[in-house]
This record gives C-alpha cells, sequence and structure tokens, in this order.
C-alpha cells in the first residue's frame, strides 16, 4: 500500500492558488507564488513545495511543471492533487 494514497484535507488548494496566481496575469515572480502561498495559509508540506521553486518568472505552464515536479519528487501528487 502506497503511504500518501489518501487525500488530504487540503487537496485542490495548490490548484487554487495557481488559478488566483494567473488571474489577470500571464507572469509571476517566484516571491509572488511563495507570499501568496503563506497568505492563503497553505498546508506545511505545499509551503514546502512552492519554497522548492528555483528564483525567477514563471508563465503558468512552467510554473504547473516545476509544481508538479516537486510533488512527484515528494510522492504528494495523489496527496494533495496535481496543478494545470
Amino acid at each position: 500500500m502506497e503511504l500518501n494514497a489518501f487525500q488530504a484535507e487540503s487537496f485542490g488548494d495548490l490548484q487554487r492558488l495557481v488559478d488566483a496566481l494567473f488571474t489577470g496575469r500571464k507572469t509571476v515572480e517566484r516571491l509572488d507564488v511563495v507570499v501568496q502561498a503563506e497568505l492563503q495559509d497553505l498546508d506545511a508540506d505545499l509551503i514546502e513545495i512552492v519554497t522548492l521553486l528555483p528564483p525567477g518568472r514563471y508563465e503558468r505552464q512552467r510554473l504547473c511543471d516545476q509544481l508538479n515536479s516537486a510533488l512527484a519528487a515528494h510522492g504528494w501528487g495523489g496527496t494533495y492533487g496535481t496543478v494545470e
């Protein structure tokens, strides 16, 4: 049995973060992502995922790819959901 085979209460919160970040914007800075994640009081595991982002400016697809990669590396995709 997989350790993270359940959906956390915060499942989908990262998708809501991404949706909010790209309302009316084509790119975001890493700092914007981290600050917004903290303002939305995301789960500590999700804050960890967000803080793993390398510095830079992100278009939506690149940000999603980076976040999904970190989620996969931790085995948390099924627990917290992936982003698009």
